[in-house]
């Protein structure tokens, strides 16, 4: 048994010190501080997220109740609730928004080689956008409708892990389209959106960059159809073909070919059309290509139901969007230390497990060597089956 370093300290180990100074230092985060530094922070916010805190005064009970190990955690400065809610107010979001890209980063290239459904050697992206509910009278900077608040979270997943590569948090708003012009585009890679980012511009600026996409196509589409090709219509594909827009500024918009393909649903029963410009794949690797975006749906309401992000410990825009990049960075964290340590168990077994251990004296890898044979039943058994990683 490790009777030196409690759980918390063994995961924060894990954590780029180095690379959060560089963070700190880029928008002079600890400037004029003495006692209470951005990392005791970040490690308050940490185990606020990993041990599902309430609000800053059980932050600060339960940590002030282990005054005794709280400097072996990594944790300097004297807990207090008016001192927590003062940092997460004036210290920089962007600080914990950068050094949660500096996580992803690293994740990403422990999961390269990981499967997600679809035998490609390119490396496949989901789009897509959640809207997080405030209450306006509390949150009034975060105007969505006229009784209603919000925040966006603008997500681009990587399907092979799944890590998000691309967040964006914006007003509630803000239209998902608009934010295809923030992406940095890979040349070969293929990104999958939802018809709700239909917009023949910015699709064309993809095919200009030498990526391929995957949308669903509107039941309105005009198109004038070139060629049609052999498919097998035992496997549900009613067409595979090459067409251009017929609509003006469509056209106009978009002035090349595009690949059409139509498909038959037999869970929903549904007749389903998507637009690319990959002539390569075959016809039902585009559909399958697609139903893989549902990945992304799932990373929200995973999040959403396993860390905070929907009751916040502050009322500015600051303290929330703090509060939402250290959650995603402990997402991607506890992901890092699964690959790291050849953890079996699931993203939820873990963070259940460390929820209720972060103070005991174990080796970390142990805790999970019981736990990652046993199924842990939840209610929402396929949303967990995402996070089987």
């Amino acid at each position: 048994m490790n009777l030196g370093e409690t759980i918390f300290s063994q995961l924060m180990k894990h954590v780029p010190l180095y690379e959060f100074k560089k963070c700190v230092t880029r928008y002079n985060g600890n400037f004029g501080v003495r006692t209470f530094s951005c990392w005791d922070q970040f490690a308050c916010m940490a185990f606020a997220q990993l041990s599902y805190r309430e609000s800053l005064r059980d932050i600060e009970c339960c940590l002030r109740a282990m005054q005794n190990k709280l400097y072996h955690m990594g944790i300097r400065g004297k807990i207090a609730r008016n001192t927590l809610a003062y940092a997460n107010e004036n210290r920089d979001w962007r600080i914990y928004a950068d050094f949660a890209q500096v996580l992803i980063h690293t994740a990403r290239n422990l999961y390269l080689d990981e499967p997600f459904g679809v035998d490609l050697k390119e490396t496949v992206y989901a789009m897509d956008a959640s809207t997080i509910d405030l209450c306006l009278s509390v949150f009034p900077w975060a105007r969505f409708r006229k009784r209603k608040g919000g925040v966006k979270l603008h997500t681009l997943l990587d399907l092979r892990g799944p890590i998000p590569t691309f967040i964006s948090i914006t007003d509630a708003k803000v239209n998902d389209i608009k934010i295809l012009d923030q992406l940095i585009l890979e040349p070969g890679s293929i990104y999958i959106f939802d018809r709700g980012y239909l917009d023949f511009e910015r699709l064309y600026r993809i095919t200009q960059d030498s990526a391929f996409f995957v949308i669903r196509a509107k039941s309105n589409l005009q198109f004038r159809r070139l060629y049609s090709h052999p498919i097998d219509k035992s496997t549900g594909l009613k067409y595979d073909q090459t067409v251009i827009l017929k609509n003006y500024y469509a056209a106009k918009n978009y002035p090349d070919k595009l690949r059409l393909v139509k498909f038959f649903d037999p869970e929903t029963q549904k007749s389903l059309c998507f637009l690319s410009n990959n002539f390569s794949l075959p016809p039902l690797t585009i559909t399958k290509l697609y139903k893989c975006r549902w990945q992304v749906e799932l990373f929200f309401k995973w999040i959403k139901q396993h860390l905070r992000i929907k009751k916040f410990y502050g009322t500015s825009e600051n303290a929330v969007k703090t509060q939402i990049w250290i959650a995603i960075s402990m997402y991607v964290l506890v992901a890092l230390v699964k690959k790291r340590l050849k953890i079996d168990a699931s993203l939820y077994t873990i963070l259940q497990v460390l929820s209720v251990s972060l103070f005991e004296k174990n080796v970390l890898n142990q805790l999970f060597l019981d736990t990652s044979s046993q199924n842990f039943k939840h209610t929402d058994s396929k949303q967990l089956n995402l996070f089987n990683i």
